[in-house]
């Protein structure tokens, strides 16, 4: 999931909305469900963004959100961890070992993970090849 600050280029309201990816996000834009929560028109554009930094000095009154955050970073290592156990690494060979599951018609008993540029990604979206793009937290102690 990935949360937007959106903007509406008609009357200038400033929203947020939730997608399931950023991907989403433009599939829903091209098709033009995406309207102004205000004055519903479909001139609804990303605004401008801070990420939130979380700092492990901060106060008392933000020990929730950096409870928040390791909550989420626990359930995405679980996911990494089920990924690893149930998925096959192919590395920065994602993209040929997707096409040749796909054009071969090469069953495999379990699914690849890997990696791929988005212009790779991009291409496999546009032979019909599914994929899904997921957060990769790296085992570091810092």
């Amino acid at each position: 999931m990935i949360k937007y600050k959106l903007i509406c280029k008609k009357c200038k309201k400033d929203f947020d909305s939730w997608f399931a990816s950023s991907n989403e996000f433009e599939k829903l834009k091209r098709k033009k469900l995406l309207t102004c929560i205000s004055c519903n028109s479909a001139k609804v554009e990303k605004n401008l963004m801070a990420p939130k930094v979380i700092n492990s000095n901060l106060s008392n009154n933000n020990q929730e959100e950096i409870q928040k955050f390791k909550d989420v970073k626990k359930v995405v290592k679980n996911y990494q961890n089920f990924i690893k156990q149930n998925f096959d690494y192919v590395g920065n060979n994602f993209a040929y070992e997707a096409r040749s599951i796909h054009y071969d018609n090469k069953k495999k008993v379990k699914g690849i993970y890997g990696t791929a540029s988005k212009s790779d990604l991009k291409e496999l979206k546009e032979e019909g090849i599914e994929t899904q793009i997921l957060p990769w937290i790296e085992d570091k102690s810092n």
